[in-house]
């Protein structure tokens, strides 16, 4: 059989094209004129950009071309649409190696922003093949869809852009790489919800402030993180266990992150959470958002009272990335096919080793090493950096009959 995009074919195409006001029924009235001739459809595309259509049929056109071209001209006449044929048009050639993805969020979204990155794509010497915006609050997202690309190089190349311009920008292979099921991991305290929970408990000891302080400084990387944990747990010593139950109550989620575990539930993923904080925290996190693994350090408690102790390993920068590959292997699923989301220097090897590293609202330590960063307040922004729109969002939200509100304001952050 004779391919109908080689060049020995590209004679006999035409490609017919309508552009105007898009309404039900376009396609269905073009190609009903186009029928009865013997035409051959070979491609067809539309698309639809703020209410105006541009719709292409490549043809085959047979023997009956001129009645083709006025059949045509009569159904653009009626729709009130313009109409262009080109004759002697091939197929489109088969697009280049190097697919990628590259989404990118902002708070606004400034034109002079996209320019340079667009601009840096074509200086790299890929292609953008198809933009698509994936949302238009509470940030604007748009997808790039491009080929010819060198992954982690373009990715270093536009980490200049974002961090230079106010905005965030993810590159991610495309192609197959881009669906399928995940394990999506996450950091808990000021990622997950918006506090750190030993805070929170240090709150009752009268030690907030001295805790906070050495937290700040961890979570930055200028103090070993077991030394430090230890040190602040200490500070716990001969508080009533009651007070994790007030914590627990006190905890707040980080705006999105209902809706961010319940779509990556939806889409069949696997969704873990990998804290440096306590399991008697996580656990019940972690029941209420239906999450399938947890991994987290345990508190001492003797007569009904944490000891400043902890109990068993302690969960360090690195056994959050153990626990990651632990998960992993446990779901079938290659480091490829992980993501990984946290905030602080002790998820840096956790972010290294995930297919996809997202360092969400972090210390400026973990933005310069993770290989992308989301810098708005919002965690179901994640979703989009996987290709995940809005209207797909809340269109399972519907379905479903889950309410859907405007994102709250989020408290200020660490």
């Amino acid at each position: 059989m004779t391919d109908p995009s080689s060049d020995a074919t590209d004679f006999q195409n035409l490609s017919v094209t309508v552009t105007g006001d898009d309404r039900p029924g376009v396609t269905g009235t073009l190609l009903g004129a186009l029928s009865g001739f013997g035409a051959e459809v070979l491609d067809i595309q539309q698309v639809v950009v703020q209410g105006h259509l541009t719709l292409t049929v490549l043809l085959r056109p047979g023997d009956q071309v001129e009645q083709l071209r006025d059949a045509a001209a009569v159904a653009a006449h009626r729709l009130g649409l313009t109409l262009t044929v080109v004759a002697g048009t091939g197929d489109n050639p088969r697009s280049r190696q190097g697919r990628a993805a590259v989404v990118v969020l902002g708070a606004p979204l400034r034109a002079d922003a996209v320019s340079l990155v667009t601009s840096r794509i074509a200086e790299h010497g890929a292609n953008i093949d198809r933009i698509r915006r994936l949302s238009r609050y509470p940030v604007t997202t748009v997808e790039f869809d491009i080929s010819g690309a060198d992954v982690p190089k373009l990715r270093t190349e536009l980490a200049l852009v974002a961090t230079t311009n106010g905005i965030d920008v993810a590159v991610a292979p495309g192609g197959l790489a881009r669906r399928g099921r995940r394990l999506v991991v996450l950091d808990v305290d000021s990622t997950l919800i918006q506090q750190e929970v030993i805070e929170l408990l240090a709150a009752h000891c009268g030690r907030e402030a001295e805790v906070a302080e050495v937290t700040a400084r961890a979570m930055a990387g200028e103090l070993d993180f077991e030394e430090s944990l230890r040190a602040r747990v200490a500070t716990l010593a001969g508080l009533p266990a009651g007070a994790l139950d007030e914590v627990r109550q006190a905890v707040q989620l980080t705006p999105g992150a209902r809706t961010l575990v319940r779509t990556l539930k939806r889409l069949g993923f696997t969704v873990g959470l990998v804290s440096g904080g306590f399991i008697e925290i996580v656990g019940s996190l972690a029941e209420d958002l239906d999450i399938d693994h947890t991994r987290a350090n345990r508190l001492e408690i003797e007569d009904g009272r944490l000891t400043g102790r902890l109990v068993g390993e302690v969960v360090d920068r690195a056994g959050k990335a153990r626990a990651l590959r632990e998960f992993a292997e446990q779901e079938g699923l290659p480091l490829s096919r992980t993501v990984a989301i946290g905030d602080g220097a002790n998820d840096l090897d956790m972010l290294d080793i995930a297919g996809l590293g997202v360092a969400f609202n972090a210390k400026p330590i973990v933005q310069e090493q993770a290989q992308t960063s989301v810098n708005v307040p919002y965690l179901d922004s994640v979703l989009y950096l996987l290709g995940i729109s809005r209207d797909e969002i809340e269109q399972a939200d519907l379905d479903d009959g889950t309410p859907t509100q405007a994102p709250p304001v989020p408290h200020a952050r660490h």
